[in-house]
């Protein structure tokens, strides 16, 4: 293991400080996971084509000084070489960085690592201690194991796409990239899982993480409403199937999210809304009655809200403690006081883009805290460096290594 923290002093109180994430991802859900560790303190390497590097690398535009932010946004804090796994020398360096790192992490279609000759039952042999995670469209098993894993193909595949739009619209994918992020939340929670049982049993053990299994995960109670009733959910807009208001309403000058989570904030609700009766009308006394009766509900409280500005009601809704929010921009967010004072917009200055800007740590420890300390690198930065570090490879045998083009 090394001692060397992602970014940061030597001493920083990281909690995975020491560890070695040897990092074969690509695009999103593997390198969201890997960014996740490197934030933590793990000594993360990303592994990249040489001349080409991750496919995300050309992802736009926008590009900042010829560099993708499509990368730049789920890559710092993690060092990177290039190495040619197509050539032979190439396949050794892998084997050797294998044998000392902690964890490995692909994201190759399920099979490839296989016939690389460094699959999971092969790695073990190399290195018992080894976590492997492996994460691809729909997991390691099943009849469509051997299919690739594609964000937009998922979010459809896993019924997302079916509950997301207007109810009589054609269907949506969440706006960002959910299912590839959410494998790779699941990836970096499976990790940590496996390490604190190789604490107690001094052996590694494969993390199986397929895109697929995790949209089935989110799914909760919309999969508890088709198992209780046998009739599949369907697209309702931003009203929901079990919480009635719970939705989206328009006002005089723009949109605004009402959560009515239980009757007392129902109630609260309308008497901030000057609507006193409504909570005796014998249609919406009971969240039940007004989940029956939404659409006469919602033929009330639309015109209600129409009748003021967003503005307007916020402060009348919030003062009587009934969660109510605007529908923010990215902009906005990303220069929302909140945001900024829990510093998840981080400025970080790379060595070819200049000063930019990425998101922060959403985790936040209070003994041992992430942070974000390096820019994402440039292809092939640290090469030399990490053979050095993690192999003890000398000047002479880089130099050869570059003369043959393996890295």
């Amino acid at each position: 293991m090394s001692d060397r923290p992602a970014g940061g002093e030597a001493n920083s109180p990281r909690p995975l400080a020491g560890l070695r994430i040897l990092d074969l991802t690509r695009v999103l859900a593997g390198p969201y996971c890997t960014m996740m560790l490197a934030d933590m303190g793990a000594d993360v390497v990303k592994v990249e084509r040489p001349g080409a590097g991750d496919d995300t690398r050309g992802y736009g535009p926008p590009f900042l000084g010829g560099e993708s932010t499509y990368f730049m946004s789920i890559n710092r804090n993690k060092r990177g070489m290039t190495l040619d796994l197509k050539h032979e020398r190439g396949l050794t360096v892998l084997r050797q960085m294998l044998e000392t790192a902690d964890v490995v992490v692909e994201n190759f279609r399920p099979g490839l690592m296989d016939r690389l000759g460094y699959g999971y039952e092969a790695v073990r042999e190399i290195n018992p201690k080894l976590i492997y995670c492996s994460i691809s469209g729909y997991g390691g098993t099943g009849p469509d194991a051997a299919l690739p894993g594609y964000d937009l193909i998922i979010q459809g595949e896993g019924g997302i796409a079916s509950l997301t739009g207007d109810e009589d619209g054609q269907p949506f994918k969440v706006g960002t990239s959910q299912a590839d992020i959410v494998a790779g939340m699941m990836a970096c929670q499976g990790i940590l899982l496996a390490l604190i049982a190789r604490e107690r049993t001094g052996l590694g053990q494969k993390v199986d993480i397929g895109m697929l299994d995790c949209q089935v995960a989110l799914l909760t109670y919309q999969a508890g409403i088709y198992f209780a009733t046998g009739g599949s959910p369907t697209r309702m807009g931003n009203r929901h199937p079990s919480i009635v208001p719970y939705e989206t309403f328009e006002c005089r000058d723009g949109y605004l999210n009402v959560a009515c989570g239980n009757e007392a904030i129902w109630r609260r609700f309308c008497d901030a809304a000057d609507l006193e009766g409504l909570a005796e009308d014998p249609r919406f006394r009971t969240n039940a009655d007004r989940v029956k009766y939404a659409d006469d509900l919602r033929a009330v409280l639309g015109a209600r809200m129409l009748e003021q500005t967003t503005a307007e009601w916020i402060e009348a809704l919030q003062a009587a403690g009934v969660p109510a929010g605007r529908i923010d921009s990215v902009r906005e967010v990303c220069e929302r006081p909140q945001v900024l004072a829990r510093d998840m917009v981080v400025e970080l200055e790379h060595p070819r883009a200049g000063p930019i800007r990425v998101t922060g740590v959403p985790v936040k420890l209070s003994e041992t805290p992430g942070a974000v300390d390096t820019p994402p690198p440039v292809l092939g930065q640290h090469t030399d460096e990490i053979l050095v570090d993690w192999l003890g490879k000398s000047g002479a045998e880089i130099a050869e290594l570059r003369r043959q083009d393996v890295v």
